[in-house]
């Protein structure tokens, strides 16, 4: 249910990005990611109380809970007033609060820790590449004549979290914080991925060796 909810937060920002509309300005959307905060809120509850270990459990999971919390809804309901640079933090945490639980999940749904590790790191990858374009259209598509679509945003966030660069330069702070973001994390995540397929080639060679051997040894006892 959390997979499905995050997923749904997905299509719907998507949705409105694609159509040029900003998600905070749309009701539906508002509405819909209220009740699926609360949904997160009383799921974490839930597993807090059958956890055999709850100050473990809380610190693996505070930041979830943190994001969690409908900010979006609470502001616009007491008309409360913030100063610019909260407001630009807090449009944002829809989309931080959907990467991050799809990240989890993803996680906690591989076999072995190793795979559950490596898909994290490629969930992360993958959702903070998809946001970041998001995020980057949102800002830049209006001033910025380099992007005229979402779709050269996406090709924007691509080159740069490859570090190859591309002809789009960011105009907004927006834009110029991502830019930087993508870029480490770009040369963080892909040096993981060249370890991870080593090791995992070296561990395919070393089952075949070993069964190449156990076959022989049984053949050199037949005969």
């Amino acid at each position: 249910m959390v997979l499905l909810c995050s997923i749904g937060l997905i299509v719907l920002i998507s949705y409105d990005c694609f159509r040029n509309i900003s998600f905070l300005a749309n009701d539906t959307y508002m509405k819909i990611q209220f009740w699926i905060c609360l949904f997160f809120i009383f799921d974490v509850i839930v597993e807090f109380f059958f956890a055999p270990k709850k100050w473990q459990y809380i610190v693996s999971h505070i930041f979830f809970l943190i994001v969690s919390i409908p900010y979006l809804n609470i502001i616009e309901y007491y008309n409360i007033s913030l100063s610019p640079e909260l407001q630009y933090l807090v449009r944002f945490i829809p989309m931080i609060r959907a990467a991050y639980v799809l990240t989890i999940v993803l996680g906690v749904l591989s076999t072995d820790k190793i795979s559950s590790l490596f898909t994290a790191y490629v969930g992360l990858l993958v959702a903070t590449v998809y946001f970041a374009s998001m995020m980057f259209f949102i800002e830049e598509h209006y001033i910025n004549p380099g992007v005229t679509t979402y779709w050269s945003a996406l090709w924007w966030a691509f080159m740069d979290v490859t570090t190859v660069g591309c002809n789009i330069n960011a105009i907004t702070p927006t834009g110029k914080v991502l830019a930087v973001i993508l870029a480490a994390e770009g040369l963080i995540l892909f040096p993981i991925f060249t370890v991870y397929i080593t090791n995992a080639l070296a561990r395919k060679s070393a089952v075949s060796a070993k069964t190449a051997q156990t076959a022989s040894a049984k053949t050199a006892k037949t005969a």
